[in-house]
C-alpha cells in the first residue's frame, strides 16, 4: 500500500535554511507521477507549496516561497526533497507530501508530516 513517510523537521532560526525529505513507499513507476509538498500552518487549512514531475519541466511554487524553497525527487530512491532557505516565521507549519494530479492530492492517506517551525 503506497504511504508517505515525512522527516527533517525541527526548530530553526528565521533566515536560516533546512531540508525535509519525503520516501514514498510501495509505488511502483514513481516516475509517472507529480509529487507535491503541502504544508498545514497553525489555525489554516493544508495548502500545496511546490511540486514537480519527474521530467523537471514542470514546477509549481506558492507565491510566498518562490525563490526561496526548491523541490527535487530522486525517483530511484523514491525521495522527494524539499530545500528552505531564508526560513521566515510564516513557514512553520506541518510538511506532507503526496502524489497530485490536477493539482489536487491523489492519495487520501497522509503521511504524519513532519514539523519546522521557525524561531525569530
Amino acid at each position: 500500500q503506497v504511504h508517505f513517510v515525512e522527516s527533517g523537521g525541527g526548530l530553526v532560526q528565521a533566515g536560516s535554511s533546512h531540508r525535509a525529505s519525503c520516501a514514498a513507499n510501495a509505488f511502483s513507476n514513481l516516475e509517472l507521477y507529480v509529487l507535491a509538498w503541502f504544508r498545514e500552518a497553525p489555525g489554516k487549512q493544508r495548502e500545496p507549496v511546490s511540486c514537480l514531475n519527474s521530467g523537471y519541466n514542470m514546477t509549481y511554487y506558492l507565491d510566498s516561497v518562490k525563490g526561496r524553497f526548491t523541490i527535487s525527487r530522486d525517483d530511484a530512491k523514491t525521495t522527494v526533497y524539499l530545500q528552505m532557505n531564508s526560513l521566515q516565521p510564516e513557514d512553520t507549519g506541518v510538511y506532507f507530501c503526496n502524489a497530485v494530479k490536477g493539482g489536487l492530492p491523489l492519495y487520501k492517506s497522509w503521511g504524519q508530516g513532519t514539523q519546522v517551525t521557525v524561531s525569530t
